[in-house]
């Protein structure tokens, strides 16, 4: 995750350059269900609604939170599917809230009425991310559900209202591209203090629909909007992007052309933040215990919490694939391997690059930066 609000702080307020440092856990994003009201075109879980056999049960999660707190597993993140369709969720966050999780929950919003916001909002959730894909029109058809539009804005307002501190999540495409000034102009409006620009991964229906991905000219023109809506925005909003490591160098391009005096120092913390950080700060558990490297590397299992504490299974690091992630910078070839920004982004999405070139250290395919730029 590339947080650009925080880069933006440091042109005004820079903090002192520090040696690049991994957190003592990783940041876990957890898939409590599977199951889901909507049918959206990127879902990298591939989604339906219908109940999935084989679910951990809420005895098996609550001691899958305990073992997380012993791994020292700073923050989790409820996912799904789309989690407020499993029945214990509320009994799961107190568990998590006792045991001091920073704690967010990943929602499609169109569940989301007065009452699930009174619950949500007593459950004490960190934070709450709301899916917004485009404006009216193009949100229903990326989600497969008309009407999604309607119930995922009231979803927003309900929180917001609350007190809860709620964001907008964006997954960009070629065909929704267009939609993102209608959407930053949305959220200015109504005050809503997150905002999250998802690129477009290659996993579940995101890779069957792989095609629609926003083309590295679309892709840039979309991150120079956003960079100069955070820049007004300042401290009333925090912006971040993902699944885009290339984001982190592209931002600093945008600082040499604007503020030139501060780029030094710019370059300085995004090498400190060092990119993609998949299997290292960032883990996956999805509905069957099965842990992954991160939520797009369903593929890949590194082994089950209902047969090995997740504790143990973070600390192995006998699979090559994660002794190849935990590498800074990694061994990637192509492109990223001769790329001047390496140590920035890491080599970005390892998925990418798997799915289109059937090698997971090749260079990722969706990067916008040009030849020229990288040398």
């Amino acid at each position: 995750m590339f947080r650009l609000s925080g880069f933006l702080r440091e042109l005004n307020a820079p903090t002192p350059v520090k040696p690049r440092a991994n957190p003592p856990g990783p940041v876990v994003v957890w898939n409590l269900v599977r199951r889901c009201n909507l049918a959206c075109r990127h879902c990298y879980s591939a989604s339906s609604d219908k109940d999935f056999a084989g679910e951990l049960t809420t005895a098996q999660a609550r001691e899958v939170l305990f073992d997380l707190k012993r791994a020292r597993v700073p923050a989790l993140i409820l996912s799904g599917g789309e989690p407020l369709l499993r029945p214990d969720l509320f009994t799961l966050t107190q568990s998590a809230k006792e045991l001091g999780f920073h704690l967010s929950l990943s929602s499609n919003g169109t569940l989301i009425d007065a009452k699930v916001a009174d619950r949500i909002a007593q459950a004490g959730f960190d934070y709450v991310g709301v899916s917004l894909d485009g404006t009216r029109a193009e949100h229903d058809r990326f989600r497969g559900r008309d009407g999604a539009y309607v119930r995922s804005v009231s979803a927003l307002r309900l929180l917001r209202d609350r007190g809860v501190k709620v964001g907008m999540r964006f997954t960009m495409t070629g065909d929704n591209a267009r939609c993102l000034p209608s959407l930053l102009k949305f959220r200015a409006t109504e005050k809503i203090p997150r905002f999250y620009l998802s690129h477009l991964n290659y996993a579940g229906r995101g890779n069957r629909n792989r095609a629609e991905d926003a083309d590295a000219r679309t892709a840039r023109a979309a991150l120079d909007q956003l960079f100069e809506a955070a820049r007004v925005a300042g401290d009333a909003c925090e912006f971040v992007t993902g699944n885009s490591d290339a984001d982190g160098p592209l931002f600093l391009l945008w600082v040499r052309r604007h503020f030139p005096d501060q780029a030094g120092h710019i370059e300085a913390k995004l090498r400190q933040w060092g990119g993609n950080a998949s299997g290292v700060n960032v883990a996956n558990i999805d509905t069957l215990g099965w842990v992954h490297p991160d939520t797009m590397w369903g593929h890949v299992r590194l082994g089950n919490v209902l047969e090995r504490p997740f504790s143990e299974i973070w600390r192995d690091r006998s699979d090559p694939l994660r002794t190849g992630l935990a590498a800074h910078p990694r061994a990637v070839t192509g492109r990223c391997g001769r790329c001047r920004w390496l140590t920035i982004c890491n080599g970005g999405s390892r998925v990418r690059a798997e799915r289109v070139f059937a090698d997971v250290w090749a260079e990722d395919p969706a990067c916008p930066l040009t030849d020229e730029e990288i040398a």
